[in-house]
C-alpha cells in the first residue's frame, strides 16, 4: 500500500527520494510514458532490477527537485535533465551498460486496440482474407471503401487496404471495424527518448554506434582539420605529418639540384646517376605447356627391328 499523508508530506518524501537516486546514479535514461498502464510499468521495474530504477512524477515535481539538489551539492551538471522534462516522461536511473537497458525496456511493448481519438503512431493495413463475419457486418466494410465478397456465408476482404494513416487521428468507424476483426495494431511501451550520461545529454540513436563507426567518423574529423590546417597554413597536431613529409620533400629536391647533401639524399643521388639500379630482375616464369614437355622424359630412339631370317640363309631350301 501507497504511503498516506497530507501533499506536503508527500512532496517530501519524493524530493527526498529522487535527491538519493542523483546522489547514487550518473546515468539516466529520459522516457515518454504515453499509454503505458500501472500493470505494465510494474512489470518494467521488476525486468530491470537490480541495476536500475523507474521513477516518475509531476514534472514540476521533478524539475523542482533537481534544481534544489543541485543548488545544495554544487552539481550543476544535473540541471542538463531540467530542459528534458516536457510531456508524460519518467526517469530510469541505472548503473548498467545503457544500450542493454534501453533493449531491456523495450522488451515490454504490449498489444493496444484503436481507441477513437487516439492518433496513430504506425499506418494500420488490413490484410486480405477471410474475416469470420457474417453478410450483415458488410455496412462497416462499405463505410471506409473497403473492397469485398462474400464467401461461404461470410465477409471476405480482397485486397489489403491502408485503414489508418500514420498521424491521422482514429475515427468511430476505423476503431469498430478493428475491434470487430480483432486486430490491435498499436504497441505501447517506455520510449527513450533522451540519455543523461555524467552530465551530458544526447539521443539514444549513439547508443547503436559501434566501435568502427566511430572510429571512422575520427578519421574523417582528423582529415577535415588536417585539409584546413594545410589550405590555411595555420599548424596543428593533426597536419604535423603532412608538414613534415612536404618539408623532407623541399628539402630533397633542393638537394638533388644542388651540391648540399644529407644521408637520406645520398641515396637518391646514387639512383639517378646509375639508373640501371632501378630494373628490377625478374625470375623467368615457365608457362603450363612448357612445363609438361619440361618434365616429360626423353622419348628412347626406336631400335631397328631385326629382319627374319630366310630359308636360304640357313643353307638349304624348302624344296632341297
Amino acid at each position: 500500500m501507497g504511503f498516506k499523508g497530507t501533499k506536503a508530506e508527500k512532496k517530501v518524501i519524493y524530493d527526498k527520494k529522487i535527491c538519493e537516486m542523483l546522489e547514487e546514479y550518473s546515468q539516466v535514461l529520459v522516457c515518454l510514458a504515453d499509454n503505458v498502464g500501472s500493470k505494465q510499468l510494474q512489470s518494467i521495474r521488476q525486468g530491470l532490477r537490480p541495476d536500475s530504477v523507474v521513477l516518475m512524477g509531476k514534472n514540476t515535481m521533478m524539475k523542482r527537485s533537481i534544481r534544489i539538489y543541485a543548488e545544495k551539492t554544487g552539481n550543476i551538471a544535473y540541471q542538463n535533465l531540467i530542459p528534458l522534462l516536457m510531456g508524460n516522461v519518467g526517469l530510469i536511473f541505472t548503473k548498467g551498460d545503457l544500450k542493454e537497458v534501453r533493449e531491456e525496456v523495450a522488451k515490454y511493448k504490449v498489444g493496444a486496440p484503436a481507441r477513437v481519438g487516439l492518433v496513430a503512431p504506425v499506418d494500420v493495413v488490413v490484410p486480405p482474407g477471410n474475416t469470420g463475419l457474417d453478410p450483415s457486418q458488410t455496412s462497416f466494410f462499405q463505410v471506409l471503401n473497403i473492397p469485398t465478397k462474400i464467401n461461404k456465408g461470410t465477409v471476405e476482404i480482397i485486397t489489403p487496404v491502408e485503414l489508418i494513416k500514420k498521424g491521422d487521428k482514429v475515427g468511430s468507424s476505423e476503431a469498430a471495424l478493428l475491434a470487430k476483426l480483432g486486430i490491435r495494431p498499436f504497441s505501447y511501451g517506455l520510449i527513450v527518448q533522451t540519455v543523461y550520461d555524467n552530465g551530458s545529454a544526447f539521443d539514444p540513436a549513439v547508443l547503436d554506434l559501434t566501435e568502427d563507426d566511430l572510429i571512422e567518423k575520427i578519421s574523417a574529423g582528423i582529415y577535415n582539420v588536417a585539409a584546413l590546417s594545410l589550405a590555411v597554413n595555420y599548424p596543428t597536431l593533426a597536419a604535423a605529418p603532412h608538414v613534415f613529409i612536404n618539408g623532407y620533400k623541399n628539402v630533397l629536391a633542393v638537394a638533388i639540384a644542388t651540391d648540399y647533401s644529407f644521408p637520406l639524399a645520398e641515396k637518391v643521388k646514387e639512383y639517378l646517376q646509375d639508373p640501371s639500379k632501378f630494373a628490377v630482375t625478374v625470375a623467368p616464369v615457365a608457362t603450363e605447356s612448357a612445363a609438361p614437355a619440361a618434365r616429360a622424359p626423353k622419348e628412347e630412339e626406336k631400335k631397328p627391328e631385326p629382319e627374319e631370317e630366310s630359308d636360304d640363309d640357313m643353307g638349304f631350301s624348302l624344296f632341297d
